[in-house]
C-alpha cells in the first residue's frame, strides 16, 4: 500500500513525539572513538561494541596509539567482534591515513571519509551527522526496514532507502530522523515478531502484522 505525504508527516510527527531527543548508543568521547565505534558496529551490537570499547579505548584512543598496537594485537582486542579480523586491518590502515593526510584527526567531508579503510557510504553518514551536524542520513538495517515498512521510503539496497528518505523528511531533520528509525526498529519494528500491537504508528503504518501472525 502506498503512504501519501499526509501519512508520511504524521508517521514522522509520530516518531519525533516518541524518540524526539534519542542518540546513538555508542559510547565514545573523541571523534575518533566514534569511528572506531561504528566501523566496529558492523554486524555486532551497540551493547558488544560499548564493551569491546570500554577495554580498547582507555590505552589506544588515538590513530598514533592503535596504530602501534599493529594489526594483530588490535585483533586480540576486538575478536569477539564480528569479522574481527578485517576490521583490524581496516582500522589499522585508517590510522595510518589518518595520520598521513589528516594531522591525526577525522576528517569532515564525505569524500574525505569515505576514503578511510572499512568506511562505506552509512558510516561516513553516521559521522557527519554525529560529529560535524552535517544534515545525512545513514541507513543501517533498522532504518532500511523500518522505512519500507511504513512506507517512508522504498528500496531493494541502502541507497534507494536513503534518496527516497530525503525526500519524504525535511532535511533539517535527517539527523535526528535516522535515530528515530533506528530506535523505533529496536523497541517497535524488530526484524523477527514486529510489536504492531504495542506501536504508536499502528494506525498509520501500510505494513501492520495480524496479532495472529506475530505470535508465530
Amino acid at each position: 500500500m502506498r503512504t501519501n505525504k499526509a501519512t508520511r508527516d504524521k508517521i514522522l510527527a509520530t516518531l519525533e513525539a516518541t524518540y524526539g531527543g534519542t542518540t546513538t548508543a555508542l559510547q565514545y568521547t573523541s571523534p575518533f572513538e566514534l569511528l572506531v565505534a561504528v566501523v566496529l558496529s558492523a554486524q555486532c551490537t551497540d551493547t558488544r561494541v560499548n564493551i569491546i570499547t570500554a577495554r580498547l579505548f582507555p590505552a589506544y584512543d588515538t590513530p598514533a596509539k592503535m596504530l602501534a598496537l599493529g594489526e594483530a594485537g588490535l585483533a586480540d582486542l576486538i575478536r569477539d567482534c564480528g569479522l574481527y579480523r578485517a576490521k583490524a586491518r581496516n582500522l589499522i590502515a585508517a590510522c595510518a591515513m589518518l595520520l598521513a593526510d589528516y594531522g591525526g584527526e577525522v576528517p569532515g567531508t564525505f569524500e574525505d571519509l569515505t576514503k578511510l579503510p572499512g568506511v562505506g557510504r552509512k558510516t561516513a553518514n553516521v559521522l557527519l551527522s554525529q560529529l560535524f551536524a552535517v544534515p545525512a542520513i545513514a541507513v543501517d538495517t533498522h532504518v532500511f526496514r523500518v522505512a519500507n515498512r511504513l512506507g517512508l521510503a522504498r528500496g531493494k539496497t541502502p541507497e534507494q532507502v536513503e534518496e527516497g528518505l530525503k525526500k519524504a523528511v525535511p532535511r533539517s531533520d535527517w539527523g535526528s530522523a535516522h535515530h528515530w528509525l533506528i530506535w523505533h526498529g529496536r523497541r517497535i519494528c524488530k526484524a523477527r515478531r514486529p510489536d504492531c500491537g504495542g506501536c504508536p504508528l499502528r494506525d498509520l503504518c501500510p505494513s501492520v502484522v495480524p496479532p495472529a501472525e506475530q505470535r508465530k
